[in-house]
């Protein structure tokens, strides 16, 4: 299967305090400008190249457009780091819980 170059995917990381004072590590990954499987593929790489102390990826998928690329967030996206999916009070967004 030839995947394309995919366009640029928007991803910041930041340093978040717990309650309990330890440091979690959280990414964000914008991916509503890509098709669901430019999406898909592009998740995968990003989770593959996350270091083990990023705990909390939070996934824009955006919502005004159908709901393609959430249910292939949502339902679809599987990966040995994910541990759970939480839907936000955002409909657009998407936080993925990592192992």
């Amino acid at each position: 299967m030839l995947i394309p170059v995919l366009p640029p995917a928007r991803c910041e990381f930041m340093n978040n305090t717990r309650s309990n004072a330890a440091l979690s590590q959280k990414a964000e990954v914008d991916i509503h400008t890509l098709t669901a499987d430019q999406a898909r593929y592009h998740l995968e790489q990003y989770l593959n190249s996350l270091g083990p102390e990023i705990r909390e990826v939070s996934v824009i998928h955006g919502y005004s457009r159908g709901t393609a690329l959430r249910d292939m967030v949502r339902k679809r996206l599987k990966h040995p780091r994910i541990k759970s999916w939480v839907a936000t009070l955002n409909p657009g967004e998407t936080i993925l819980v990592l192992k």
